[in-house]
């Protein structure tokens, strides 16, 4: 008997999944509490790379890696003074 294998797209999400997105802000922020700078990016990079095995779908990575560079330019850039548009997530 063969199984049957089901293909899911999966399109990158920007809205809340959580029913209280505070706590879940809350929880990453206490996460890193106590920890230096290197230990903190070290969390950091290693949700990273826990959550997109999770995800496990390329073409949302990618998609998500391109709205993190944008949203850290236009917070750059904003920084700086040369543009005056928002970052969302929802953008």
């Amino acid at each position: 008997m063969q199984q049957a294998t089901i293909e899911v797209i999966m399109a990158l999400s920007t809205r809340s999944n959580f029913e209280r997105p505070d706590d879940a802000f809350r929880l990453i922020v206490e996460a890193h509490r106590g920890l230096s700078d290197e230990a903190s990016a070290g969390l950091d990079a290693a949700l990273v790379i826990i959550l997109t095995n999770h995800v496990g779908d390329l073409e949302v990575l990618r998609e998500a890696i391109e709205l993190a560079k944008r949203l850290i330019l236009e917070a750059s850039a904003n920084n700086t003074g040369k543009s005056s548009n928002r970052s969302r997530l929802d953008a």
